[in-house]
Order: C-alpha cells, then sequence, then structure tokens
C-alpha cells in the first residue's frame, strides 16, 4: 500500500471516529487494531500489538503521572491552598485590579502544586470570581485572569501532561518539568502586566475599594504558617528534581507524601477526603494511561505501513526553512485546539510530527515545550477548550459562554506572545534543564 493512502486510513478513520463521539482511547485502540491486521500481518500483528502496548505502559518515565496526579487531588479536596491565597491577598496593595492579580498569583502558586489545569481553575473561579463582580469587576477582568492562570499548570511542575509528552518524545522527563518553569512565569508576568496596564488606563473595569488595615506581623505569621509549608511540598518536587538528588518519580513520591502529612498537620485530611482524592487519581490516571498505550502503538504502526517515512521525505523535500515547518505545525495545533482537546489533539500530532522534527535536527526538549504552550492555549480557545466549560460551571449564573470567550482573547495573545519568545530564543526554555545536575 503506497504511504500516502496508509496515512489517509490510518488518520482518518481517528478523525472520523473522534467526529462521531468515540473516546479517544477507544478510537485509539481500534484504528491500532485495524492498523496491526492490515500491516503487521493479521494474527500476528494483534499478538505483537499486545506486546507494544504492555511495553508501553511498563516505562518507568511514567510512574510520576499518578503520584503527582494525587498530589493534586489531595490539593484539591484539602483546600490547603485557600490560607495562603488569603495571605497573598494580605501583602497586595492598592494596585489596580488587585484581585485580578491576586486570581493570577493564585493560579501560579496552585500550579506548583497541582498539575491539574481544571482544578485550579475550578477552585478559583469559585473562590474569586463571585467576590470580584460584587466589587464591580468586569468580566474581562474577573473571569479572563482565572482562566489563564487556571492554564499555567500546564506548565509550571508538577504538570502530569509534561511527563506524558516526555515519555511520548522519549526525552527526559525531569528536564521537560523544569524547562516549564521559565515560561510558565513569564506567561504570569505577561497576564500581571497586561491587568496592571489595562486596569489602569480603564479604571472601570477594576473599580478601587477600601481595604482591611492588617499589621505587618499578622502578615508574617500568616505566611510563615500558611506559605512556608507549601514552599516546603514545592520544594520537594521541583527543588530535589533540579538539584540531582532525586529522580522525578522519587520527587513526585515525596510530593504527595508531603502533601499528605500536611494536610494531616492541618487537620484538613480524613477517611472520606483520602477516599475521594484516591478514585480521583484512579480514574484520571487510567483514561491518560489509555490514550498513551494507544498513542505510542498508533507511532509504530505509522512507521511500519511506511507512512511515517514517506511524510518525513515530502516535508525534507519542500523547498521551505525548517522554522516555516516549525510554524504551520503550530498553526495547526491551534488550529485543532478550537475543536478538539489539548490531549486528543497531541496524540494525534504527536506521531506525525516527532519524525519530522528529528529529521529537521530540532532540539525534542524545545519542541515538546513549545507543544506543552500550544496545549495551554487549546484550553481556553473558543468554542470547545475545556477551560471555558469548567469556568462556565463555576462563574455567576448571569454569564454567558460569549463573555467567557472575550474574557479569554487577550490572555490567549499573552500565551501566543510567550510562544513566539521561547522559538526565538530557545534559551528561555532550555536554559534551566542546562544547569541540572
Amino acid at each position: 500500500m503506497e504511504w500516502w493512502l496508509a496515512l489517509t486510513l490510518l488518520l482518518g478513520t481517528m478523525v472520523i471516529l473522534m467526529l462521531s463521539g468515540m473516546p479517544v482511547a477507544v478510537a485509539f485502540l481500534f484504528v491500532d487494531i485495524l492498523g496491526a491486521i492490515l500491516f503487521l500481518g493479521g494474527e500476528p500483528g494483534i499478538t505483537q500489538l499486545v506486546l507494544n502496548m504492555a511495553e508501553s505502559l511498563t516505562s518507568f518515565s511514567l510512574l510520576p503521572v499518578p503520584l503527582f496526579v494525587l498530589m493534586g487531588e489531595v490539593m484539591f479536596h484539602s483546600k490547603l491552598g485557600f490560607k495562603a491565597i488569603d495571605v497573598a491577598d494580605q501583602w497586595i496593595g492598592k494596585i489596580p485590579g488587585r484581585l485580578s492579580l491576586l486570581a493570577i498569583m493564585g493560579g501560579a502558586l496552585f500550579s506548583t502544586m497541582s498539575g491539574s489545569t481544571l482544578a485550579t481553575t475550578a477552585i478559583l473561579g469559585s473562590m474569586l470570581v463571585p467576590d470580584m463582580e460584587r466589587r464591580g469587576y468586569s468580566k474581562t477582568m474577573a473571569i479572563g485572569p482565572v482562566m489563564g492562570s487556571g492554564g499555567l499548570s500546564m506548565l509550571i511542575p508538577p504538570s502530569a501532561l509534561a511527563i506524558l509528552l516526555a515519555a511520548l518524545n522519549q526525552i527526559s522527563v525531569g528536564g521537560l518539568l523544569i524547562a516549564g518553569i521559565l515560561p510558565g512565569f513569564l506567561m504570569a508576568f505577561f497576564y500581571g502586566s497586561y491587568v496592571v496596564i489595562r486596569c489602569w488606563l480603564q479604571p472601570v473595569l477594576a473599580p478601587p475599594y477600601t481595604l482591611s488595615q492588617v499589621s505587618f506581623g499578622t502578615k508574617i505569621r500568616g505566611t510563615l504558617i500558611h506559605v512556608l509549608p507549601l514552599g516546603l511540598i514545592i520544594f520537594l518536587v521541583i527543588g530535589l528534581i533540579f538539584l540531582g538528588v532525586a529522580t522525578p518519580s522519587e520527587a513526585a513520591a515525596m510530593g504527595a507524601l508531603g502533601s499528605i502529612l500536611l494536610a494531616v498537620v492541618y487537620k484538613k485530611m480524613n477517611v472520606k477526603i483520602m477516599k475521594n482524592c484516591i478514585i480521583g487519581t484512579i480514574k484520571i490516571t487510567s483514561m491518560m494511561f489509555m490514550i498513551i498505550v494507544g498513542s505510542m502503538t498508533f507511532s509504530q504502526i505509522m512507521a511500519f505501513s511506511g507512512a511515517s517515512e514517506g511524510l518525513i521525505r515530502v516535508v525534507t523535500d519542500l523547498d521551505l526553512p525548517p522554522v516555516m515547518i516549525l510554524i504551520s505545525m503550530q498553526l495547526l495545533l491551534l488550529f485543532l485546539g478550537c475543536f478538539m482537546d489539548n490531549l486528543s489533539m497531541v496524540m494525534i500530532a504527536i506521531p506525525i510530527f516527532l519524525p519530522i522534527i528529528n529529521a529537521l535536527h530540532f532540539n525534542t526538549l524545545w519542541f515538546a515545550l513549545i507543544m506543552l504552550i500550544n496545549m495551554e492555549m487549546a484550553n481556553t480557545t473558543p468554542p470547545f477548550g475545556l477551560l471555558l466549560f469548567v469556568m462556565k460551571g463555576v462563574a455567576p449564573k448571569n454569564t454567558t459562554m460569549g463573555d467567557i470567550y472575550k474574557a479569554g482573547i487577550p490572555f490567549l495573545l499573552c500565551d501566543a506572545l510567550v510562544m513566539v519568545l521561547v522559538m526565538i530564543f530557545p534559551q528561555i526554555a532550555l536554559y534551566l534543564p542546562g544547569l541540572m545536575k
């Protein structure tokens, strides 16, 4: 079979099944079985398919995924970070758009403790948006910062999706986790700058209000009690990986254990909460692992069918600079992000893009980080970004989807700016991984 026909058959079947509403993991499994029958020799191909699936799941690099998910579930169900948000509120002075800034700071804080963008957005949205609207904040300044900062969990470690992406790209898990730190905080800086400048120019968007006076001693005490212990959890994850003291798996285990012990100390943990954390971890991890199995096997079938080799040959023969090919890939992902969830679009794209990136001799770690930014953007890209629907669920009842789309656009532009900067200056992504021991 010609390579282009094999590519059309495999990819076309995948897209049709997903558009029909079939779960991503099941669609991958169906196409993998079809590919095994056609390209791996029928029954022996099915046997090889099962062996490939088992090998995909027994990769040591995937071990941090359930542990980071558990850590995020503990933070979410025990509400450990809520007091830290109150302390941050005490430290912020009379700055334009202070509650919007608080949402951004809260998003960055939760991102260092939870790899779940959905959980971070739900927590901040339910906590802050109603209060902002009561104080006269426009929907743009109430909803937008929460959605933007909620997506930071995709970049700032611990990020379960970063681990998944590293495994699929066959690169260092710790390297990709650390690579997301500078772009993630750069994104938060742009969010904050936009909020301050916009609210300074248009004060009506975020009316000032009288602040209750809090003594310096109270602020210090709150920081020591509610913020410093969370800093220890952050160090157990990010610090140990960066210093080379622990592998990502060991750091994930330390972070999960530390978050559970901290919840116990603060009397935020009981049997019911722990049960909910474990059930949530099992559900999320099972879904992610099923998709991982399907995608990695799909990559192998693409290679056996000759589709990957043929596509590489066509792309490398194009009279285009490599950077234009890279930009085209990102534009295609942005387009897919308008209609698909981030996980689905990347699982489809990686088997096609990765061989091309290797053939063009791009740094795979750098490319994976750019893809991670693209995945973060897909969360808030209309009309089907997941965070848009999470926000609709927690926003006040008078909020329309049009309000949510409009609020997210300035923060999407900030994301795009960071992506462009990372493409122009790769060291933004590669500097910290280069310092790792």
